[in-house]
């Protein structure tokens, strides 16, 4: 047997800073509480050291929030002419596309390209 460090392929999942609020972000797609939880860690880590590729994805997940309440709020208010259901339903499919990116890089731990993007 060697001592040999794990290859990406043999380490399992991690459990690093990104992927604990892309988690976060997808439980919340259920319930709001996880999404405001993953936000404020998300801004906390931003401020803390980390490594460089981490940076892209603390944007990426703030952006998403903002963006994500900014565009519920929409909806909610269009409920009343119907459209807003398809607006909040859009909403969800988004975040859940968004976060998956995100947790499939972190896993990676590759950097989140074109983190400005308000779509994927």
């Amino acid at each position: 047997m060697s001592d040999s460090p794990l290859s990406d392929q043999q380490r399992g999942f991690e459990f690093n800073r990104p992927t604990v609020i892309a988690l976060l972000y997808l439980v919340s797609l259920v319930s709001a509480l996880p999404l405001l939880i993953g936000v404020v860690l998300a801004y906390i880590w931003k401020g803390e050291p980390h490594e460089a590729w981490e940076a892209s994805h603390f944007r990426w997940h703030i952006r998403s929030f903002w963006i994500g309440i900014a565009w519920a709020i929409i909806g909610a208010c269009l409920v009343f002419v119907l459209v807003g259901f398809v607006i909040l339903a859009l909403i969800g499919l988004w975040m859940a596309i968004r976060t998956i990116k995100a947790l499939l890089a972190a896993q990676r731990h590759e950097a989140i390209e074109n983190v400005e993007s308000w779509l994927f």
